[in-house]
């Protein structure tokens, strides 16, 4: 039998089987957007519980705040990496596989993370984790977009952006428990359970699905990108890390640089001219979909490079314990998951481009707030911010990723997706390296505005420390020059907490400039569908 009579024979055996022992029941995407909602849920719970307890892992292995970065940056890497290539791993072994294979993936750097000795292990088990997620996420959105009828998105996204308020609401908050009574530890091995729940869960009930039209692996493109994204992020983050004396002009710095533009330009030469491209660059020129990946990468920068702050600032400025700095995130999160679907519905009926440009401004507003914390900052305060942010984040997602995908055809829905989930990602790994490296920047320059002021000669500085010197005398019974140096070192200790504290808010400062840019693309978005290209329907290879 010639070879094409053969595989179409396969097809329709395949195609009677699934109609006569699994039938597509009208409950089916919705059992699937439940299973796809736990893949979501873990991702975004393994960003957020670690935030709260960022401080309790820099105190164990004894580093600081440029090296426990990477405990986050390494993961967002690693998705990005994986993102664009999850799409092509869905078409060729199919979308239930490749699902699966990303949640044990996750699973198992989940247990690796917690069995770390090190900060190098951690650091290795995260890009373990992000790896997972990578899948997970460009999947689950895809798996919904291809289960659910244009008229329903809006409103299915919207359910599956509650997975992730709740990993916002209750991440922190539960990290926060474990770490203080528990071990750091623990925030990683929490999700183990979970992933095996979501293992069984997707075993169960999702169906497979083979795209046939899969084409040959773009090896040249996946080695670019691979090497353009860590080695650019590294040198962002290295160029005023404390390690790295000579600073920018350092000449590993420099080779890095040079090495990631070249890695870039290959990928783009490569993306461009090849035949079957890792990345269809080319979906960009869709209008709904460049416009909406240039905003989400504008604020993926300031959403997710600011991630960390709060949760820092919280601990070793106001005094926080981890579950205490966890809880201020609950409220976001159960805003942003009641309001998720009603948001997806009214884009779905009314408008879709304003909701997004109302949560982007809110969102600024939320960073703007933050640009004044201090020693003296009520917690009212704080929640101000954190209400406002819920409320963005369901005026943003939902209606964003509807609008992002509606003009893109049947069959290119998971590439499209995973370049949407890449680009954001990019956006956040980009964000948490700039951050991290203006506030370091930024502390070290109000260090030496503040240390201006505490010069020996200086009259101020010689009263505080007569006036502290008198306290720890009668006190604590010091002698005048303990109490002397008693003195000095509460001071001192005070000017290097108000210069953290000061470079806190000036990277809120530029989180919400950052931000607030997001809205110019989001301005040119078409809010109906104008044609586009047509969605055209391949036959696909359905599996139980």
């Amino acid at each position: 039998m010639p070879k094409a009579n053969l595989l179409h024979t396969l097809r329709s055996r395949i195609r009677k089987r699934d109609a006569s022992f699994h039938p597509r029941h009208e409950s089916y995407k919705w059992w699937l957007l439940c299973n796809v909602m736990i893949g979501t849920f873990m991702a975004v719970l393994d960003a957020t519980i670690v935030n709260v307890g960022l401080p309790k892992i820099m105190a164990a292995f004894g580093v600081g705040l440029d090296t426990i970065e990477w405990v986050l940056t390494a993961y967002m890497l690693a998705m990005a990496v994986m993102l664009p290539t999850s799409g092509w791993l869905a078409d060729k072994f199919g979308y239930k596989r490749i699902y699966f294979l990303g949640l044990l993936l996750f699973t198992a750097g989940s247990a690796f993370c917690g069995v770390s000795q090190t900060e190098n292990v951690l650091i290795i088990a995260r890009v373990i984790q992000g790896l997972g997620a990578g899948m997970l996420m460009p999947l689950g959105m895809a798996i919904v977009m291809k289960e659910f009828p244009p008229q329903q998105r809006g409103i299915a996204m919207g359910f599956w952006s509650i997975s992730a308020a709740a990993s916002i609401s209750f991440g922190p908050l539960i990290g926060g428990y474990l770490v203080d009574n528990f071990s750091w530890q623990l925030i990683f091995d929490v999700n183990v359970p979970v992933g095996i729940m979501g293992l069984f869960a997707s075993f169960i009930i999702q169906k497979e699905y083979i795209n046939p039209t899969v084409k040959k692996f773009d090896s040249v493109g996946f080695i670019s990108i691979s090497v353009f994204l860590p080695v650019l992020i590294y040198a962002l983050t290295e160029g005023n890390a404390a390690s790295n004396s000579e600073g920018w002009s350092a000449p590993y710095i420099m080779i890095f640089f040079a090495i990631a533009i070249i890695s870039f330009l290959v990928f783009i030469v490569t993306e461009m001219t090849v035949e079957n491209p890792l990345i269809d660059i080319r979906l960009l020129w869709n209008h709904n979909f460049g416009m909406s990946n240039l905003a989400m990468f504008v604020f993926g920068i300031g959403m997710f490079g600011s991630t960390f702050l709060l949760p820092v600032y919280l601990q070793n400025a106001l005094g926080y314990s981890a579950i205490q700095s966890g809880a201020v995130f609950l409220p976001a999160g159960i805003i942003q998951g009641a309001m998720s679907p009603l948001v997806g519905l009214i884009s779905d009926k009314v408008s879709r481009k304003l909701p997004i440009l109302v949560g982007i401004i809110l969102f600024t507003i939320s960073f703007w707030y933050n640009t004044s914390l201090s020693y003296q900052t009520e917690h009212s305060y704080i929640m101000i911010s954190l209400y406002i942010r819920g409320v963005a984040l369901a005026m943003i997602f939902t209606p964003m990723m509807t609008i992002a995908l509606l003009e893109i055809p049947h069959e290119k829905m998971a590439q499209a997706s995973s370049i949407f989930n890449t680009i954001r990602q990019l956006g956040g790994s980009f964000g948490v390296a700039m951050l991290g490296t203006i506030l370091s920047s930024r502390v070290a320059f109000h260090q030496q505005m503040f240390g201006a002021d505490v010069s020996r000669y200086s009259p101020s500085f010689k009263h505080a420390v007569s006036a502290l010197s008198s306290t720890f005398q009668h006190n604590a019974g010091s002698s005048m020059a303990t109490a002397v140096k008693q003195s000095q070192a509460v001071i001192m200790g005070n000017i290097g907490r108000q210069a953290f504290i000061q470079g806190i808010d000036d990277d809120f400062m530029i989180a919400a400039v950052v931000t607030v840019a997001a809205v110019i693309p989001v301005l040119f978005l078409h809010s109906k569908k104008h044609g586009g290209p047509p969605a055209q329907h391949h036959e696909a290879v359905v599996l139980e």
